[in-house]
């Protein structure tokens, strides 16, 4: 078998299955396995072998015997007694289309298609043929999962539906997690963790994603009550919007999506013309469109088990600070730099507690936050229950992380003082396990610990509880209300100066035309056919200047040479528009030249870019990033889906490595953040309300000073 990938068939534009949609499928009363073997080898008598615990019906299809495996066997679907919820079909690619209609005829519920050889091979009679099963089950209102894919298993219903793998010996438990993997490999690695005491509901795979894809199996999740979280593996999805949707609905219910997304890199990127093209890649949307939709995004395969366990365990966070313990001052330390690195506050005790501490712990510990209590603990025991207790309840602290140095059979009694206390206080309970022996004494124990959870990183311990915060504070938020800032003739408007430009990209002046429509302060400035009509613009004007040529070929002016800033007097003008039309007629193929701009000189600030561009699956997009030759150099940019409210507006200013120049730095002026975050609105508004028209809007830079915001230099491409 090959792994999923997405020469997808066309996206069908639907909206999620639900939960009732898919009960067939994943909580089915009766099985049929066609093409099970009677030597009992083949992925079709595994399927049977592994469907012995199953306490529903099963039955075998197979001409040549009336039992299989043990559970009985019939010549044909038709010839059942009853039309079995779900099929599982380990045929050869040729048979599938024959054995689809028969199910579909016969009323079967749902198919899981093992055989490869569909669209992943690229090859357009297989593509074909995959379209063809898809249809023939849409119609019936069958469900499909795979082609290309392993099956599934319903842990709570004890139902492995699959050639590959094994229910394990775990059980159910409060802190249950749902597995949805696009790779069945993969998703098979993650749910040994049950091996390791990590309790899963479903470890669920969707193979080519005929028709049942990650998107439905998490909204499947969402409504599932054996499932307390999901956590999602996938490389890419035809119809994003779906999988938002899916989101959304996981977000309703208040249960956490965990997601790995694979093939992050930025070959997904859309060519563009402008720099906002360049900076929101495929992996930027993605993210853009999970964090609007409250998904919790990890960036490392080892982490997703760890993540989803501990939202699985955590209770909401009742204090935004964390208290750390460890008998090792190096542990403590560690501890620091990773909370540093993560944003995770980590605040000293108050006095009451201090001094409570420092009755406790030994002098040459240290009764701070992180707190050392040494390696005085192994020789007494009740001394760390008693730094425990004082510390966890703290209200400034709502989690405690202790660190696990050593695995022995003393860390276990450890591990359920700091759950008991955890649950007394309603807290979050973490445990590092800083121990090579991964599996040493007391680690399975510690991960089916209802109030603990368990991590092998620090750094994704760190990284947990921040996503744990943040998600809280955006829970907390309340619904989206977008507020419409332009008139609503705006976008008339703005379509009538679009539709009668002649280029596909607009001149900087017909760009600015159309901003200032939404609302967007631009620059006021003249169009000058020779040096004298500048002279005379300029003079109006007052010096300095800004002289630019005007052309439609010329998207990028600073490379062209065909810029001059801060040109003084009318003879600096003169030489400065010679020069630009010398250095416009040296580029190759020579560009179409309206004459050159005059603009007033803008007074320094911070520069600001702003960006939008349609993208073909999610939409528009919105960037923000430090401005001017900055943008591409730093590539310190922020990016939503558009529109944006003022406050995710204010967030995506606050989240550039820059933020600090915006705000004030060494003396200089903060900058007007609300009359910022305004007009990033507008562009928001404007991409919105321009998705048909418009491929990409770039400005750069917005010049930011106290009391003024504007918007030097643009350019608009159309999307035709």
């Amino acid at each position: 078998m090959h792994d999923p990938v997405n020469k997808s068939v066309v996206p069908s534009k639907r909206s999620v299955y639900r939960r009732a949609d898919l009960l067939r499928l994943i909580e089915p009363q009766s099985i049929a396995v066609v093409g099970a073997s009677t030597n009992g080898k083949g992925f079709g008598a595994q399927t049977l072998i592994n469907l012995k615990p199953f306490a529903g019906r099963v039955y075998a299809i197979n001409p040549k015997t009336t039992s299989l495996c043990g559970f009985p066997s019939f010549p044909s679907i038709a010839a059942l007694p009853e039309a079995p919820d779900c099929v599982v079909l380990a045929v050869p690619r040729e048979g599938v289309e024959a054995l689809v209609r028969d199910c579909a005829a016969a009323g079967v519920g749902a198919c899981v298609i093992y055989s490869s050889g569909f669209v992943e091979t690229g090859k357009p009679e297989y593509i074909a043929l995959q379209q063809r099963i898809v249809d023939i089950a849409r119609d019936a209102g069958m469900r499909l999962v795979g082609p290309n894919c392993i099956g599934f298993a319903n842990y709570s219903k004890r139902a492995l539906i699959s050639f590959f793998g094994s229910l394990g010996s775990g059980q159910l438990d409060s802190s249950t997690i749902g597995l949805i993997s696009q790779s069945g490999a993969l998703g098979n690695a993650i749910s040994q963790a049950m091996e390791c005491g990590v309790s899963f509901s479903h470890c669920l795979t969707a193979g080519n994603s005929c028709d049942v894809d990650v998107a439905d199996l998490i909204s499947y999740l969402a409504e599932e009550p054996s499932c307390k979280v999901i956590t999602c593996l996938f490389e890419g999805v035809a119809d994003p919007a779906r999988l938002l949707q899916a989101a959304e609905i996981a977000w309703q219910a208040d249960k956490p999506l965990v997601i790995y997304k694979i093939a992050s890199g930025t070959s997904g990127a859309v060519a563009a013309m402008s720099h906002t093209g360049s900076l929101s890649g495929s992996d930027a949307a993605y993210r853009a469109a999970f964090a609007r939709t409250g998904v919790v995004v990890v960036d490392d395969f080892e982490a997703m088990v760890e993540m989803a366990r501990f939202l699985a365990k955590a209770p909401r966070p009742s204090a935004p600070g964390v208290a750390v313990m460890a008998a090792s001052g190096g542990a403590a330390v560690i501890a620091a730099d990773k909370a540093e690195l993560h944003n995770v506050s980590m605040p000293q005790p108050s006095e009451p507690v201090l001094q409570a501490l420092k009755a406790c712990v030994p002098e040459f510990g240290a009764a701070r936050n992180p707190c050392d209590v040494t390696a005085q603990v192994t020789t007494d025991p009740a001394m760390l229950a008693q730094a425990i207790d004082i510390m966890i309840a703290d209200p400034a602290y709502g989690a405690m992380v202790l660190y696990v140095v050593y695995a022995s059979e003393a860390m276990e009694e450890r591990v359920r003082i700091l759950g008991e206390r955890a649950r007394h206080y309603g807290k979050a309970g973490c445990v590092v396990w800083m121990t090579q022996w991964s599996e040493g004494p007391g680690a399975v124990k510690l991960e089916r610990n209802p109030d603990v959870s368990m991590f092998r990183s620090t750094d994704r311990c760190f990284a947990a509880l921040a996503a744990w915060q943040r998600r809280e504070a955006h829970r907390a938020r309340g619904p989206r209300v977008i507020e419409r800032l332009s008139a609503q003739d705006a976008s008339q408007a703005a379509m009538k100066l679009l539709s009668v430009s002649p280029d596909k990209v607009l001149t900087e002046r017909a760009s600015k035309e159309i901003l200032a429509l939404y609302q967007v302060p631009v620059v006021i400035e003249g169009l000058a056919a020779n040096a004298e009509e500048a002279a005379a613009i300029a003079a109006r004007a007052g010096y300095p200047v800004v002289l630019k040529a005007e052309s439609a070929d010329l998207l990028h002016k600073t490379e062209a040479g065909v810029i001059r800033l801060n040109v003084r007097d009318e003879a600096e003008l003169r030489r400065a528009h010679a020069e630009i039309l010398a250095n416009a007629a040296k580029v190759k193929p020579a560009p179409r030249l309206n004459g050159v701009l005059v603009q007033p000189m803008v007074a320094t600030g911070v520069e600001i870019m702003i960006g939008a561009r349609v993208d073909p699956l999610f939409g528009p997009l919105l960037v923000v990033g430090m401005g001017g030759v900055m943008v591409e150099l730093l590539k310190d940019t922020a990016l939503m889906l558009a529109p944006v409210t003022r406050l995710e507006a204010l967030d995506m200013l606050r989240s550039l490595k820059g933020a600090a120049l915006l705000s004030g730095f060494r003396g200089s002026e903060p900058v007007d953040l609300d009359g910022l975050a305004e007009v990033i609105c507008r562009v928001g508004e404007m991409v919105s309300d321009l998705r048909d028209q418009v491929a990409e809007i770039d400005i750069n830079p917005v010049i930011c000073t106290a009391g003024r915001l504007v918007a030097v230099d643009a350019l608009i491409v159309k999307s035709a």
